[in-house]
């Protein structure tokens, strides 16, 4: 393994500042009145406190979580620290970290990794401050979403890379096919020429090889990159992990309560923040084969329509005893699922799984089951020296980065411009003057006073015009400082978003290898909710 060292150092802003989340995420995390009734506990130790208490009321299933992760982990080799955290899960002092994520291909856009190194330092800082509980991170796979537009591609230095198949159903149990094998060879063309790149492939090959599932080459790839942190890895497509959710999957089936809960939740949200789903009367999904299909409710008949089935309630009862892989919750029961299998206190998400997870806390309390404490997930943007010498050169702050480029250059040649662009002053004076014709001419004829304002209007008009054109002319002479920004903000915030929603971590590790994970690590915060600016030296 080579490893090229890296330097780098890392300044923490605010989400609200960037301009590019929600409001509710700034809500949450200033901790607003407006939302304190949508969630159980604050994002503090505290809170953590609290989460713990309230875990421990709850009948966890530790001895079928543990049997499970073993069966899944049965041909893969554990780090030391995956084996204490794997053995520790079966004491009731354990809790447990987690992120949940779709199983990407190539893990798609670079905050996957940053999400799970949040879990990772979460579970380190509070073993390290709660010595008496031991604290295990988890990264939980959505393997049974649907959505292979949002899963089949991943971006390399903004060239997209797709994986064109006709597979279709849960794209976890989709399987590796030759097209796939071919993006593999797509991204060494990519990466090969970097220090880490030949060694980033192999273990690209080495965990998506033909005929494997994409949830098992996830599995093998995630672990590969975080098992000595000690990472677990849940894939929740399991039949006896969802046989202990059963009787919350049969008190959907049989009184729909999870849309009676959520509709009241939502009607108060709404009245403040954009309602992210509104869920279904029924939130569960027919999960057979290769097909991932609405369960529908209707004349005491429960049907999927697409695979022409249909059950009375006692044979869809039934169905779930015999199978209960089959039954598979949507964005509205997944969460409680996942908080009934795992010893879990925290849930890291991004801003809009915050979102939704604040529309579910009656779904739990319905269901009985605890509500972990939100933390939005880390975020980072990172930036190479010679981008950063530029950007300095232009002596804007770091919040700066995150303003429209136009925006940013006019600042720049308004404050650094010899001659006169603005014309403040002379819009003043003409108002003055404007004002002053308004009265002659009313003294002389009321009727004058209309026209004098029109054409005050045309004249102000005809000024903000002309500033506007000084501004465009002066410009021009500023191109070298615009041609910087210009490179500058379309390298930082490819297609205009975010970097860590774009771009694959193929790029860092290829170059760094895993000193790359480890810088991550080492700028991760646990419970403060920030924004990160790493920049490379």
């Amino acid at each position: 393994m080579h490893n090229k060292n890296m330097e780098s150092s890392c300044t923490f802003i605010s989400f609200e500042s960037t301009g590019y989340f929600s409001k509710i995420v700034a809500d949450y995390i200033r901790q607003a009145e407006s939302l304190r009734s949508f969630y159980q506990h604050p994002v503090s130790l505290d809170g953590i406190k609290a989460a713990i208490e309230a875990r421990k009321k709850f009948p966890t299933n530790r001895t079928l979580l543990v049997e499970e992760l073993q069966k899944q982990y049965e041909n893969i080799n554990l780090s030391a620290k995956q084996e204490t955290n794997l053995q520790s899960l079966l004491h009731e002092n354990t809790f447990t970290v987690t992120t949940a994520h779709q199983p990407n291909i190539f893990t798609g856009p670079l905050y996957f990794i940053y999400k799970i190194m949040h879990a990772v330092k979460l579970a380190d800082e509070l073993n390290a401050t709660l010595p008496q509980y031991h604290f295990v991170p988890v990264y939980y796979m959505g393997s049974e979403d649907a959505d292979l537009d949002e899963l089949g591609y991943l971006y390399l230095n903004q060239t997209k890379l797709s994986w064109h198949t006709n597979q279709t159903g849960a794209v976890g149990r989709m399987k590796v096919d030759k097209a796939f094998m071919q993006l593999i060879e797509q991204i060494y063309g990519q990466v090969g020429v970097h220090p880490n790149g030949k060694e980033l492939t192999n273990l690209f090959r080495r965990a998506y090889t033909e005929g494997k599932t994409i949830q098992q080459a996830t599995l093998e790839l995630v672990n590969a990159l975080f098992a000595e942190y000690g990472l677990l890895i849940v894939i929740p497509d399991n039949a006896a992990l969802k046989r202990a959710f059963n009787p919350v999957v049969e008190k959907e089936l049989t009184e729909q309560f999870s849309h009676k809960a959520v509709e009241q939740t939502i009607h108060e949200l709404g009245k403040k923040y954009k309602v992210q789903t509104a869920g279904r009367d029924l939130n569960l999904f027919y999960l057979i084969d290769d097909k991932r299909e609405r369960i529908e409710f209707q004349y005491e008949k429960y049907f999927v329509q697409s695979l022409g089935k249909e059950w009375s309630r006692e044979e869809i009862l039934a169905e779930l005893n015999e199978h209960p892989e089959r039954f598979s919750g949507n964005v509205i029961l997944r969460g409680v699922f996942q908080e009934t299998i795992l010893p879990n206190i925290a849930f890291i998400g991004g801003g809009g799984e915050l979102a939704y997870w604040l529309e579910l806390k009656g779904v739990f309390e319905t269901a009985g089951v605890p509500y972990p404490m939100l933390i939005v997930r880390n975020s980072f943007l990172y930036i190479e020296p010679k981008q950063w010498q530029q950007w300095n050169e232009l002596n804007f702050s770091n919040q700066d980065l995150f303003r429209p480029g136009t925006e940013l250059l006019n600042e720049y040649v308004k404050k650094h411009t010899e001659n006169q662009i603005h014309l403040t002053e002379e819009l003043a004076q003409a108002n003055v003057l404007y004002e002053h014709l308004k009265q002659l001419a009313n003294k002389i004829d009321a009727t004058l006073e209309q026209h004098t304002e029109a054409l005050q209007v045309k004249a102000l008009q005809k000024l903000q015009q002309l500033e506007k054109k000084l501004l465009r002319a002066e410009k021009r002479k500023f191109s070298v400082q615009q041609q910087h920004l210009a490179t500058l903000k379309k390298a930082l915030f490819p297609h205009e978003s975010l970097q860590e929603r774009i771009e694959n971590f193929s790029c860092y590790y290829a170059r760094f290898g895993s000193a790359w994970l480890q810088d991550v690590y080492q700028h991760s915060k646990g419970l403060d909710q920030q924004f990160g600016i790493i920049r490379l030296h």
